[in-house]
């Protein structure tokens, strides 16, 4: 599916090894968030660093494996990388002055550009043709216009009032970032080009909807570990992050399982 699959994997496999190595060092010392996050956000960056620990050996393993002929891991290890560059830009744009700070805008930066190569060296030529089941294929697209019109409406909804205020609130702005410059719009453009039956939409819309689940569900793990920092806890937000995030889970999967793929060689 991709050419020059050496020279990805290999942007793969450094990525990985630099996010599993930070990552680990925030789990293993959390006193490097000390002075720069609230005790009410330590959970959640807890919480990323574990998903995101696990999320680079999966991907190592992927970086080290994978064939051309293996299409659907190289679709999760799109995912993985957007994960990783939606990661370590929250923490770049929250302003984590950390030591570490050097090493998240790289992190950024590497798995954004890695995302870039994949895509431009995204081939073609190579498919002959990719079905996915006709009520799979509505819902997806109903998903992928959907969530961005949820989503959109409830941070302009949290935007206006701060806007108006002149406030910034922890942890949050780099949310509104990210998802609306980033994710929103590539959701909505994955729809379109799914309506107009196009091949990398077929490719795109797994990898989406795995990086929002493996996203919630790490917020979702951040909710339920805040009692363990002394941190208010709220049932109602932790299930409702737990459910989105399997559903999303849930169309990731069904999008891999029932796609079918036909190659010209």
């Amino acid at each position: 599916m991709i050419k020059n699959l050496e020279l990805n994997k290999k942007l793969w496999l450094i990525t990985a090894i630099l996010s599993l190595l930070v990552s680990l060092t925030g789990l293993i010392n959390q006193d490097i968030y000390s002075k720069v996050i609230s005790k009410e956000i330590l959970p959640g960056v807890v919480s990323q660093d574990l998903i995101t620990f696990i999320i680079s050996i999966l991907l190592i393993y992927i970086a080290l494996k994978v064939t051309k002929t293996a299409i659907k891991p190289q679709i999760i290890a799109l995912s993985f990388l957007a994960y990783i560059f939606y990661a370590y830009s929250i923490y770049a744009i929250e302003q984590i002055y950390n030591s570490f700070y050097l090493f998240y805008l790289l992190l950024s930066s590497l798995s954004f550009w890695s995302i870039v190569v994949t895509l431009t060296n995204y081939d073609k030529s190579y498919f002959k043709e990719l079905k996915l089941n006709k009520y799979l294929k509505y819902l997806t697209i109903t998903f992928l216009i959907l969530i961005p019109l949820l989503f959109c409406f409830l941070w302009s909804s949290q935007l206006l009032p701060l806007m108006a205020a002149g406030e910034k609130k922890e942890f949050t702005f780099s949310i509104y970032i990210l998802d609306l410059i980033f994710v929103l719009p590539a959701m909505i453009i994955t729809a379109l080009i799914l309506i107009k039956d196009k091949i990398i939409g077929y490719l795109l819309a797994p990898a989406l909807f795995f990086k929002a689940f493996t996203l919630l569900f790490s917020v979702a793990i951040g909710s339920f570990l805040r009692p363990l920092y002394n941190v208010n806890f709220s049932a109602e937000q932790a299930f409702f992050y737990l459910i989105l995030s399997l559903s999303f889970l849930a169309l990731s999967i069904l999008n891999f399982v029932q796609l079918k793929i036909t190659t010209k060689k």
